[in-house]
């Protein structure tokens, strides 16, 4: 490795080193060295490209790595010491840079915007060669320098006759003649040539004379041209053509910026003349014949047609379609043995697919497939037309099935759309729904709305080219209502499109946006989250495609048929493809972002249920076995569905107006009054204290002192010190002003200790407070989760009314209440000397104030973590009627877990899917290269160096990949293993 490369190696794995070691030191004072050996061999490559210090020794980098981490191993000084140094070198944070002029380059060229200015208009002018008199051409050109070529490089003039020499093999140049004092625009035909041939390059429109070969070998006008990369618009007698490179660079730009074959049309002709008063002649309907033409062929070059002995006519359906490299393709990705894997791990290799419509891809009733044929027979994404309408025709009859789910437009409008002026409300697709491809034969128009005839169709003919897939998991917004007859609709379709799903394991799911809008018995059942296998897919990558393909719509709605389908694929190809190029960062970035969300899900979910087994075994033991039956079987009853009764309204005011204070603590018998205890009384101090506080709220609580002088003359007999303390507050303070109830200083412990430290006081009674003040923060951490409970139904049940009023006001009150319980014990902890009472009561922060459905802000259904008032000790005393909410809680945090599990496992057998893929594909054009014989020498060359470039292209990305990945990877797997 180089050293450059070796700087920038370090520098980037910098931080995943440090975490190892920090990881790795903690695992071994734990115990864990077994673990912790794994995780450190996942970075062996990386330690092995640290230099090591003579001092530790001479030749531990010769060694192989699994040497070199064993020594590392049995030498933890050694290791260390590289650690250190390594670090020392690299984790020097560099001097924040001095701003310079540089830094505002606008500011800059303001400053010489003058200076651009007059040399834009000197260009105007000849410059200089204003005084030359002879033509620069060659040493015998005596002609007069006055034409300049506004493609070649320089600023040169040269005469009437040594430019058009200089322009033999470059007849596409736009040359200007200097007369009258300024630059016009001329061509090379007004200079030397006569004939009328229109090519269309990028800089315009030129006028050309072409004399094509005519002797006794000579190819036809056609290849004459093709040869010269040059596109002939018609196959006879041709006078219009385009260059390759206009074709390409229009095919791409069509790509990123959706502009029409009008648009770049129009752009050509104002780059010959811009005021409309010599506009070149019209050859935009050329341009589009050449340009659909020109993707057909593409198209077919792509996939390899060239190569096969058969020909173009032996294309198959779908054939043509870019796949999605990451979905399981047997006989490409998939490992030997897939069919047979347990059912621990069959969900690895189950296809997920996802279904919509999308009605901006409207299409007028324009032109027939008569009048205008598509060039892809059904070989790409759109379906095979003449089939599919034949179909339609037969059964379009049948009514749609009425949704008994809510009130879904897809399915109840689907008669009623309005389809006036138009052939088509729309297209359906296919997608697949991990990774958002568009699946081959998947793509179909919609005559009138969303009908399950039109989607069934295409679920079918997709299905066609994964028929060896045993587990298919279906995402559909509608998905409840249209999977309950599919296997009964398919016997209306032709007998080469069904497929064998009584020995397949299909999941029927909705998308995660579109689920809210349903049933709660839907949003429970067809849910991603909770079911077994899903991973931590959204189903919802059609609506991400048809972000892409929607500016499309605005050109496609009026083209003829053959061109809209041609048009359409030929977009849906392309999107395919940057998805297989970027699919390598996308996967980089998903593993990234699920590796630490599987960490702290399983961490959160551990505390939580540690807590709720602790407290309740043989009910989690139950949950447990409930919620495995139902994955092994989800006909089984919903663990995730509520058992309890309804909270009603008066239900919950009910419960609300039985909320009263709480009873006094009984204390020990070595009480100095005869009615008050010593724990008794810091007991009904701490709740005075509660009563001042809520007086601000409500001033009947302590309308007089009669409570608070009582409790304070009792208060004398166990804390003496206190007397002469309030003594000389009162004396000091202003006796015209009455001190309001809420306001007296009680004299607790904690406040005596504080004032006063060195003040004699019982350590019992700083013991009773301390014990008091603990179960106080558990009350109010119990009363927080009773609220929040209750404030999750009341929504639920949308009374706003009574959740507005009372419940959100406890919420906050039993927050108060914890946090000022909290300091109180922060403040007494020194003093008692209790030291690990944090870990049992934490700071309570705003953010964990949420209830157990809840996650914090920004955070997702699938990725939101338990606030750790749920994870603490007395969690499952919530209460009877709501005990119900913690078993739902329980099984969820426990598909959460799975769920990201099963996203990095996925994951990880994408990449893998990935790789296998790449190289089939690349041993296939390397077969490609040999399969068609019996042409001249030139063709066959062409054609081998083809299927090279295309192996080769593949393995680069492979390659690439590789690189990419291979850190995350060993990370994730060392991960696993702990």
């Amino acid at each position: 490795m180089g050293r450059n490369r070796r700087k920038k190696e370090l520098d980037k794995l910098q931080k995943q080193w440090y975490d190892l070691n920090r990881e790795y030191q903690a695992m071994q004072q734990a115990g864990w060295q077994h673990a912790a050996d794994a995780r450190l061999a996942a970075e062996t490559d990386y330690i092995t490209s640290i230099s090591v210090p003579s001092q530790v020794t001479p030749n531990v980098t010769d060694t192989g790595s699994n040497d070199f981490l064993s020594y590392f191993n049995d030498n933890e000084d050694a290791a260390y010491t590289i650690y250190d140094e390594h670090m020392a070198e690299t984790m020097t944070e560099p001097k924040k840079r001095k701003r310079t002029a540089a830094d505002n380059p606008i500011g800059l060229w303001t400053k010489e915007r003058e200076t651009y200015l007059l040399e834009l208009l000197r260009l105007e002018g000849r410059g200089d060669y204003m005084f030359a008199e002879a033509c620069p051409g060659t040493s015998e050109c005596e002609g007069f320098p006055e034409y300049w070529c506004q493609d070649c490089f320089g600023v040169a003039l040269y005469c009437k006759a040594c430019t058009v020499v200089r322009h033999k093999e470059n007849p596409l140049h736009r040359i200007q003649h200097w007369v009258d004092g300024h630059f016009k625009c001329t061509s090379l035909k007004d200079l030397a040539f006569h004939d009328d041939f229109i090519v269309l390059d990028v800089n315009g429109v030129h006028q050309v004379a072409v004399d094509f070969c005519a002797c006794e070998i000579a190819q036809s006008p056609t290849t004459q041209l093709l040869r010269a990369h040059w596109f002939p618009a018609t196959t006879i007698d041709p006078k219009t053509a385009a260059t390759f490179r206009l074709l390409h660079h229009f095919h791409i730009l069509t790509f990123e910026s959706k502009a029409s074959a009008f648009e770049v049309w129009q752009t050509l002709s104002r780059l010959m003349d811009n005021t409309g008063i010599r506009t070149p002649k019209d050859r935009y309907e050329a341009l589009l014949r050449m340009v659909r033409e020109w993707r057909n062929i593409k198209l077919l070059k792509r996939f390899g047609r060239g190569h096969d002995p058969a020909g173009i006519d032996a294309t198959l359906q779908g054939s043509c379609a870019v796949l999605c490299p990451a979905c399981p393709q047997p006989g490409k990705n998939l490992p030997q043995g897939w069919e047979d894997a347990p059912q621990e791990v069959r969900w690895l290799y189950g296809l997920f697919l996802a279904i919509n419509a999308n009605f901006r891809l409207a299409w007028k009733n324009v032109s027939s497939d008569v009048a205008d044929p598509g060039l892809s027979k059904g070989w790409v994404y759109f379906v095979e037309e003449h089939k599919y309408k034949m179909f339609l025709q037969g059964v379009s009859k049948q009514p749609q099935e009425k949704s008994t789910c809510v009130s879904h437009n897809a399915v109840n409008l689907a008669e009623t759309k309005n389809s006036r002026g138009l052939a088509a409300t729309g297209a359906g697709t296919v997608d697949c729904a991990r990774h958002n491809f568009k699946r081959p034969c998947a793509v179909g128009d919609l005559q009138n709305g969303e009908k399950y005839i039109n989607m069934d169709y295409l679920f079918f003919s997709t299905m066609q080219h994964a028929k060896n897939l045993v587990t298919l998991n279906i995402l559909y917004d509608i998905a409840c209502q249209w999977n309950k007859h599919l296997w009964d609709r398919m016997s209306q379709y032709p007998t080469q499109m069904h497929i064998e799903h009584g020995s397949k394991f299909v999941t029927f799911l909705v998308p995660k946006f579109h689920l809210p809008a349903h049933i709660f018995a839907c949003q429970i059942a067809y849910l991603h989250n909770l079911v077994k296998g899903m991973g931590c897919t959204d189903g919802e990558a059609p609506e991400r495609g048809w972000a892409n393909i929607n500016p499309v719509a605005t050109s496609t709605c009026e083209m003829g048929p053959g061109s809209r389908r041609d048009t359409l694929d030929d977009h849906f190809g392309n999107f395919n493809w940057k998805k297989v190029t970027n699919i390598g960062i996308s996967l980089l970035q998903k593993l990234k972002a699920a590796i630490p969300e599987c960490n702290q899900h399983q961490h959160d979910f551990n505390e939580f249920n540690e807590t709720l087994v602790t407290e309740r075994t043989e009910e989690v033991a139950m949950w447990k076995q409930g919620v495995k039956k139902w994955e092994a079987d989800m006909l089984a009853t919903n663990p995730f569905s509520p058992t309890t009764a309804t909270i009603t309204q008066a239900s919950v005011r009910l419960t609300l107006s039985q909320e009263e204070a709480q009873e006094l603590e009984r204390g020990i018998n070595n009480s100095l009054h005869h009615e008050i205890s010593p724990a008794v009384l810091i007991s009904s101090g701490i709740g005075i204290e509660e009563e001042q506080h809520r007086l601000l709220q409500d001033l009947s609580v302590l309308g007089d002192h009669c409570k608070i002088e009582q409790w304070c003359q009792v208060q004398v007999l166990y804390m003496p010190s206190v007397a002469p303390i309030r003594t000389s507050r009162s004396s000091s303070s202003n006796t015209l002003k009455e001190e309001k109830a809420y306001e007296i200083c009680l004299w607790l412990p904690l406040q005596l200790k504080d004032h006063a430290p060195y003040a004699i006081c019982d350590e019992r009674l700083c013991r009773f407070e301390w014990d008091l003040h603990r179960a106080q923060a558990s009350d109010s951490l119990n009363d927080l989760r009773r609220h929040l409970l209750l404030c999750t139904h009341l929504y639920k049940f949308k009374d706003i009314n009574i959740r507005g009023q009372k419940v959100e006001h406890n919420v906050m009150e039993a927050g108060k209440s914890y946090r000022c319980t909290w300091t109180a014990l922060s403040r007494l902890c020194g003093t008692l000397g209790e030291d690990d009472w944090q870990s049992i009561f934490p700071v309570l922060e705003p953010a964990n104030v949420r209830g157990m459905s809840e996650g914090e802000a920004g955070q997702s259904e699938g990725n939101r973590t338990l606030s750790w008032i749920w994870k603490t000790q007395g969690v499952s005393t919530a209460g009877e009627v709501l005990a119900d909410a913690l078993r739902i809680e329980w099984c969820k945090a426990r598909a959460h877990t799975n769920r990201w599990t099963e996203e990095v496992q996925l994951l990880l057998e994408e990449m893998r899917r990935v790789r296998a893929f790449l190289s089939w594909h690349a041993a296939w054009w390397d077969e490609q290269a040999g399969r068609r014989t019996g042409l001249p020498d030139a063709e066959t060359e062409g054609i081998k160096g083809y299927a090279k470039h295309q192996a080769s292209l593949r393995r680069n990305l492979q390659i690439a990949f590789d690189d990419m990945w291979v850190m995350i990877e060993s990370l994730a797997t060392a991960e696993a293993q702990m």
